[in-house]
């Protein structure tokens, strides 16, 4: 089956590892211009220079996601250089394991709040022509989270915001998904980490 995003305009927050990767992959796959961004700035070269060998015109930036500021920055800058938005897709991650007030911080503001605010900055952009707005949540959000009870908690606020959004926005021809995977094995990961502690 062949699905066509032919020049359809992407934004990937948290796009140069893992889902995130994956997902701009994809869209670029099927013939989207996408920008991603990412704290990372080696992975996001990587990433940018694949998403240029399939044909994807791309605006590639480092972006602390937990600053909303640069949040609201990047999303501008991308809408400006890809000339609009179509999609939005909000895959930030902290996961934070503590339990402590830094980790509830971490959560509250990459888990959370980055989507919050990447959501504001692209509505205008999005009510040009219409669009969509896709959250990645977790099964943590959906299920106690023992181990990262920030995560789950930040997780769960996500799903229940994206449930409110979808019918604020869809007057506005704006449509609102959510995403909730499961543990995802990539470098860097969760599993890479455990490997590499207990080979």
């Amino acid at each position: 089956m062949h699905i066509s995003f032919n020049r359809r305009r992407i934004l990937v927050a948290g796009g140069s590892r893992g889902i995130g990767r994956s997902i701009a992959l994809g869209f670029a796959a099927a013939g989207a211009d996408v920008a991603i961004c990412a704290r990372g700035l080696e992975r996001l070269r990587q990433t940018e220079a694949e998403l240029r060998n399939l044909g994807a015109s791309v605006h590639a930036s480092a972006c602390d996601l937990a600053d909303g500021d640069a949040v609201t920055a990047w999303v501008d800058g991308a809408a400006e250089a890809l000339g609009g938005i179509d999609v939005l897709v909000n895959n930030a991650s902290g996961f934070a394991r503590s339990d402590d007030e830094a980790g509830w911080g971490t959560s509250i503001d990459v888990d959370l709040m980055a989507s919050v605010r990447a959501s504001r900055a692209a509505l205008p952009w999005l009510e040009e022509n219409g669009g969509s707005i896709v959250h990645i949540a977790s099964i943590s959000g959906l299920a106690p989270s023992v181990r990262t009870p920030a995560y789950g908690a930040a997780k769960a606020a996500l799903i229940q915001y994206t449930m409110t959004q979808a019918s604020a926005l869809a007057g506005r021809r704006i449509r609102v998904n959510c995403v909730a995977p499961g543990s995802i094995d990539f470098p860097g990961g969760v599993w890479d980490e455990a490997r590499r502690r207990d080979p």
